[in-house]
């Protein structure tokens, strides 16, 4: 669905081939590496909290607004990832 939406949207096949290899990939800006990184830090808690260097790393690149805003974004799609997964929506 978001792979869709995102084609739709005018994203590039490449970009999101890509996306599961972006360390690697060259077509990600510095901004969206922030953003990538952050998103995984906040996702993978397991691992621990997100390190300074990945909050300082996406609050260069984003103003503070910004930055309050991509937390959000990242921690409510998290919510209904973990949402989905406990009350299993979608057929086994």
């Amino acid at each position: 669905m978001h792979t869709r939406d995102a084609a739709a949207a005018g994203e590039s096949q490449q970009r999101l081939f890509t996306l599961p290899v972006w360390r690697e990939a060259p077509f990600f800006t510095a901004r969206e590496r922030a953003a990538l990184e952050l998103t995984e830090a906040g996702t993978r808690l397991t691992d621990g909290p997100v390190p300074d260097e990945v909050f300082d790393q996406a609050a260069a690149e984003f103003s503070e607004t910004e930055l309050a805003e991509l937390i959000w974004t990242i921690a409510v799609i998290n919510a209904w990832n973990r949402l989905g997964a406990v009350a299993r929506p979608w057929p086994l």
